[in-house]
């Protein structure tokens, strides 16, 4: 099992922020480059607790799909959501925020394993891992942008 730990300090409201991770439409946005689409389920909006989402994304080359499922939520500290249906043997990914001095600290904890036994934990080690981070990393950075953007207007 593979392990992304994340740690984003954003300037904003919490409830915001929480907002805007669970935004169907900006996570569109914010992997443009992979081309992501949400074709099933929620496919707009602020997802809810209970809720799935299909994904289809062009990664490594070729498009897949991607079903997850949102399994807890407490406004506006946690959800979780964990996948149904995909290209991993498993997933999971809890998204945790605190307020910090009037500003939100937006954690990120993504877990995985890649089927394909010890090729798979090779892909992991060489590749997948980083691949991820660098997604979530620009997912996180697009939510910090428009959340201190909002927070600068009103």
């Amino acid at each position: 099992m593979s392990d992304i730990y994340l740690e984003t300090l954003i300037d904003a409201d919490i409830h915001h922020v929480f907002d805007l991770a669970r935004d169907i439409d900006l996570h569109q946005k914010s992997t443009s480059r992979s081309n992501e689409k949400a074709i099933a389920g929620r496919t707009s909006g602020l997802i809810e607790k209970s809720e799935t989402v299909t994904w289809r994304a062009k990664h490594l080359g070729v498009y897949q799909t991607l079903t997850t499922k949102i399994i807890s939520m407490e406004k506006p500290h946690q959800f979780t959501d964990i996948m149904l249906k995909g290209a991993f043997k498993s997933m999971r990914h809890q998204h945790m925020f605190r307020d910090v001095e009037g500003k939100t600290l937006m954690t990120d904890r993504f877990e995985f394993e890649s089927p394909f036994g010890i090729i798979g934990k090779l892909l992991n080690t060489i590749y997948l891992t980083h691949y991820l981070k660098t997604f979530l990393l620009e997912r996180n950075e697009l939510i910090k942008t428009i959340a201190e953007e909002s927070e600068m207007r009103d």
